[in-house]
């Protein structure tokens, strides 16, 4: 159990705190720019905080998954591909994706995905030895 839930919570955690950064600290002005364009107002209340952990908890079960068959590059793109270009795919056919915004996060949201990944595959290691 050790060996599932410790490298799944650390990832977790880390996948929570990249997204605040990056959609709070980087990107935040794009996203509601955008948002007032649509005159639409960015959801930023507490239960889309809520939403968003569950999100990086599935997107760590995900990848803890993915860890199982692949090597860690491998595990990192197919983790990023399935966790953040399907979901801009999506956001963009709703017509609320920013898309300037995207040149800060494909890069960071690869190395949110590869550092996620290298959490998955050293503690699983680690804790299996």
């Amino acid at each position: 159990m050790k060996k599932t839930v410790l490298p799944i919570l650390l990832s977790t955690i880390w996948i929570s705190l990249s997204e605040f950064v990056r959609n709070e600290l980087i990107v935040k002005s794009y996203w509601t720019d955008h948002y007032e364009k649509l005159r639409l107002v960015f959801p930023s209340e507490p239960i889309n905080g809520i939403v968003w952990g569950i999100w990086s908890l599935c997107f760590a079960i995900a990848i803890y998954v993915i860890s199982k068959k692949f090597s860690l590059i491998q595990t990192t793109f197919l983790a990023w591909f399935v966790g953040f270009v399907l979901m801009w795919v999506v956001i963009w056919n709703m017509g609320v994706l920013p898309t300037g915004l995207l040149l800060f996060a494909i890069p960071l949201s690869l190395l949110e995905s590869f550092v996620a990944s290298l959490i998955i595959k050293r503690l699983t290691r680690q804790v299996g030895e």
